[in-house]
């Protein structure tokens, strides 16, 4: 095995990349749990929240930077997001934070 992926070190799921390309994504604050938390991917000892994928597609779970235009951001946010992952990709603005 290669150090970076032995059994110390877990091999990167495309949740923990999908979850990367958003936060990059300009205007993007944070990655939000919803409500109660239920917004996430469970993998072995660890969670992405903010990322929930299944067969029905994408559901990517955002707080934008106060100021940043919504409807542009959620686009961005879903491009990135469809380049990388099949089926529809759904953006949910859940808050607008302070930078």
């Amino acid at each position: 095995m290669s150090p970076q992926t032995g059994p110390e070190t877990p091999q990167a799921d495309i949740s923990e990349v999908v979850a990367e390309a958003v936060l990059a994504t300009e205007g993007v604050a944070a990655l939000h749990g919803g409500m109660f938390g239920e917004a996430a991917t469970y993998l072995p000892g660890r969670r992405v929240s903010g990322i929930r994928m299944d067969e029905r597609g994408t559901e990517i779970h955002v707080s934008l930077t106060m100021g940043t235009p919504i409807r542009e951001t959620a686009d961005a946010v879903r491009r990135v997001v469809a380049a990388l992952t099949p089926g529809p990709v759904h953006v949910i603005v859940e808050d607008v934070v302070r930078a």
